[in-house]
C-alpha cells in the first residue's frame, strides 16, 4: 500500500491555520505531561492504548484493512518501543524539571537526526552546514546548563528523549515511504504500548489502575487532540504543502510550548535570561537547518509527531 503524498500547488490561508494548530497541539504535550498525575510510565500507556484505539477506529471507518505482511508488522511494533522510551523520557524530563526545560531540548531531535542517518545508510556523508549547526547548538546547550544547572537533570534526560526520537525517525524513514502512515502509526503505538506495559512490574506502581477526574479527561486529549487528531490534521496538510514548508513550520513547536507553559503555569515556568538566550538559540539554528538542508537537496524529510 503506498504512502506517497501527491503535491498540491495552492496551499491556503486555512491550511497554514491548520498546520499551525497541529503544531500547537504537539507543543501542549508538555504541558499535559506536568498537568496529568499520574506517572510518565503510565501516562505512555494510556496515551499509547487510547491512541491506537482511536487510530484503529478511524481506520475501520475508512474502510482500510489493518493487517499488514508478519515481517513488516514486526519491524513496526519494534520501533514503537523506541518511540514508547522517547515519550516516557520526554514526560520525565518535564516531571524532573519544568515543561519550558523539556521543550528546550527538542529541537536536538534534528541534529541527531542528521549526525546518525549517515550511519544507518551508511553514506557516511555528514553535511558541513548541519556539523555547524550542531557546533552552534552544543554551544548553545551548554549556557543552558550554565545558567538553569537547577533543572540539569530534567533538561538531560529530555536531550536522552531527544536522541531516541532520532533514532525512531531515522528507521521509520524507509516504512513510511513503502506503507500506510495510519496503519504504520496504529501498529507504533501498539508497539509503545506493549513496551511500556512490559515495564510497568519495574518502574510503575503495584496498583495501577484506570486514572480518575482530570487525569482521565487530560489523558483522552493527550491521545486524541494531540496524538491522533494532530496526526490527522499533519497529513491532511500535506497533500497541498511541501514538505520543506511543513518542516520549517514544525520547528515552532518549542516557541509555542515556552509560551503556553508561562501562560498556564506562571512563575514555575519562568527561567533566567540565560536559559531564553539558549532556547533561543537552538530554535533558530533548527529553523535554519531545512535551508541549509533545502540546497544541498530538494527533499527535506518530514518531522515525527510528538
Amino acid at each position: 500500500m503506498s504512502t506517497s503524498l501527491p503535491p498540491h500547488p495552492h496551499a491556503s490561508l486555512r491550511d497554514y491555520l491548520q498546520l499551525h494548530l497541529v503544531i500547537l497541539a504537539w507543543g501542549f504535550t508538555a504541558i499535559l505531561g506536568k498537568l496529568i498525575s499520574i506517572p510518565a510510565l503510565e501516562v505512555t500507556v494510556w496515551r499509547t492504548f487510547l491512541a491506537a484505539l482511536g487510530l484503529a477506529v478511524i481506520g475501520k471507518m475508512r474502510g482500510m484493512s489493518l493487517m499488514m505482511p508478519r515481517r513488516v508488522t514486526f519491524i513496526i511494533l519494534a520501533t514503537g518501543l523506541l518511540i514508547g522510551w522517547h515519550w516516557v523520557l520526554f514526560f520525565l524530563s518535564a516531571r524532573l524539571s519544568t515543561a519550558s526545560v523539556c521543550l528546550a531540548a527538542m529541537p536536538t531531535i534534528m541534529v541527531w537526526c542528521s549526525i546518525m542517518e549517515p550511519l544507518f545508510n551508511r553514506s557516511y556523508r555528514w553535511s558541513k552546514g548541519e556539523l555547524l549547526t550542531g557546533v552552534v547548538m552544543m554551544g548553545a546547550v551548554w549556557l543552558i546548563y550554565r545558567f538553569e544547572f537547577t533543572h540539569w537533570w530534567g533538561f538531560s534526560v529530555g536531550l536522552i528523549s531527544a536522541f531516541f526520537a532520532a533514532i525512531f525517525g531515522v528507521i521509520n524513514k524507509p516504512l513510511t515511504a513503502r506503507y500506510s502512515p495510519l496503519l504504520i502509526c496504529l501498529y507504533q503505538m501498539i508497539g509503545a504500548c506493549t513496551a511500556c506495559v512490559v515495564l510497568l512490574p519495574f518502574f510503575g506502581k503495584e496498583n495501577f489502575a484506570m486514572p480518575s477526574g482530570a487525569d482521565f479527561l487530560w489523558l483522552l486529549l493527550l491521545s486524541q487532540f494531540c496524538t491522533v487528531g494532530a496526526y490527522i490534521g499533519y497529513l491532511d496538510v500535506l497533500r497541498r504543502m511541501s514538505v520543506f514548508t511543513v518542516n520549517v513550520v514544525y520547528n515552532l513547536e518549542p516557541v509555542y510550548g515556552i509560551v503556553l507553559a508561562v501562560l498556564i503555569f506562571g512563575e514555575r515556568e519562568r527561567m533566567s535570561g540565560g536559559f531564553y538566550l539558549g532556547a533561543s538559540i537552538i530554535i533558530g539554528a533548527v529553523l535554519a537547518l531545512p535551508f541549509l538542508n533545502r540546497r544541498r537537496s530538494p527533499a527535506v524529510e518530514a518531522p515525527q509527531a510528538n
